[in-house]
């Protein structure tokens, strides 16, 4: 008996652990990749700019909401890594995506508190899978319009648990139970430990900054004080978790009505009555940089293209000296595009416009001013047609596009001195002197 059992013991252990691995081989390679990619530092913020292991650093990056969802499936993971790449061949780094799906298909959050493992580790690895392409993650945490839940469906959760106190969707910003309830979601998301890397969120530097909430309006409050107080109350609890990483909140841009320039800067008087308020909202202490978004088309309709350039122009070169002078902080405009589905659209026009808009990106930092960088919406890779909206492109698709996206890089990358330290910068811009 000794002796078979003793024998058997050490047979058994063996198989165990030829099974344990045979199981956690996908993650085992995935962790050794992650130990060979660039090493990351924390990006900072000093005054008006971003600042990255002690040099100054502005942005060329892109938007591309879909990479978590598309992770869940591991058949469709492949798109997220091309995506991923190609962004790095562009000199790109920066993405901007979502960090929530709450409710509804393949959902990271089901219900209050409630979560999804296989959403997680979707998550998990589109942090990993950036982090080997030399990309940054701009993290929004929540949506204030429908798609993929957003506010309307944490009002749904305390509406179905019978403790909501209205069914309007801005009582997201004001109800006692919905800021629990998203308050337990940001400490869960904040604190993941990646099942990938082994780092919690909170502690990772590919991750470039939180952002509280997609494009946030509170309509039903125009005096701007609901959305001001629930900003102030969710960055201050977003930094008593984490200090390592910058806040921002994901404004449109729009100038409240306390502002002067709502009726100067602002596209037309609604903008001012949505219950936000750019300059009071990005004055928060807790909030490290603006946010702004740039739609043309979305806010103007007779309007000739020429005149939504010029307007253009004049939209981002007043969030920049507001920031410049009043706010002291740096400013992204995390969201631009032009739709294709303008009565005269042209391709050449989203070229021109993109232009102006990276010009004037560049001609701020080469001052060293407060225009930080710009993101695109949006970009995809073949066969994503489902993700696609109107102002979405496969980026090699469209040369011009393509061409002019790798020159404002190179551009950026030269006044940073990054270009001979980065292999990739160094092929990249060698042919765009």
């Amino acid at each position: 008996m000794v002796t078979r059992n003793g024998m058997l013991y050490p047979i058994l252990g063996f198989a165990s652990c030829v099974a344990f691995l045979y199981m956690s081989f996908g993650d085992l390679k995935l962790s050794a990749n992650f130990t060979k990619g660039p090493r990351f530092s924390f990006v900072e913020r000093n005054g008006t700019q971003f600042f990255l292991n002690g040099k100054p650093l502005y942005i060329n990056g892109w938007n591309s909401y879909w990479l978590m969802a598309h992770s869940v499936d591991e058949s469709s993971r492949p798109k997220v890594s091309a995506m991923l790449q190609a962004g790095a061949k562009m000199g790109l780094t920066v993405c901007r995506t979502w960090a929530f799906n709450d409710g509804g298909y393949n959902a990271l959050q089901i219900s209050p508190g409630q979560f999804d493992e296989r959403v997680f580790k979707a998550l998990d690895y589109v942090i990993a899978e950036a982090r080997q392409q030399g990309i940054r993650l701009l993290l929004s945490l929540v949506n204030n319009l429908q798609p993929y839940g957003g506010k309307t469906q944490y009002v749904n959760w305390a509406w179905q648990e019978g403790i909501g106190l209205s069914s309007s969707n801005d009582s997201f910003f004001f109800d006692p139970s919905i800021r629990k309830y998203f308050k337990n979601y940001v400490l869960t998301v904040l604190t993941r430990k990646n099942t990938i890397t082994g780092i919690q969120y909170r502690n990772d530097p590919t991750i470039f900054a939180w952002e509280l909430i997609n494009e946030p309006r509170c309509m039903t409050d125009p005096s701007g004080d609901t959305l001001q107080d629930w900003l102030e109350e969710m960055s201050a609890f977003i930094k008593s978790i984490d200090k390592n990483h910058l806040l921002t909140i994901g404004l449109e841009g729009f100038y409240g009505p306390s502002s002067p320039k709502k009726a100067t800067v602002n596209p037309e008087q609604w903008a001012s009555a949505l219950g936000a308020d750019f300059m009071r909202n990005s004055n928060i202490t807790n909030v490290d940089f603006a946010s702004v978004h740039i739609y043309p088309d979305q806010w103007f309709h007779g309007l000739g293209f020429e005149e939504k350039r010029n307007y253009v122009s004049k939209w981002m070169h007043s969030h920049i000296e507001d920031c410049d002078k009043e706010l002291k902080k740096p400013v992204m405009f995390t969201e631009y595009g032009l739709s294709d589905q303008n009565k005269d659209f042209q391709l050449s026009q989203r070229e021109q416009l993109y232009r102006t808009i990276q010009d004037i990106i560049y001609k701020s930092a080469k001052k060293k001013g407060s225009g930080a960088g710009a993101l695109v919406w949006q970009f995809f890779v073949e066969g994503m047609q489902e993700y696609s909206d109107d102002f979405g492109m496969v980026p090699w698709q469209s040369p011009p596009i393509y061409k002019l996206t790798i020159e404002h890089s190179c551009k950026l990358a030269r006044i940073q001195g990054l270009i001979q330290e980065n292999g990739n910068l160094k092929q990249l811009c060698s042919k765009r002197k």
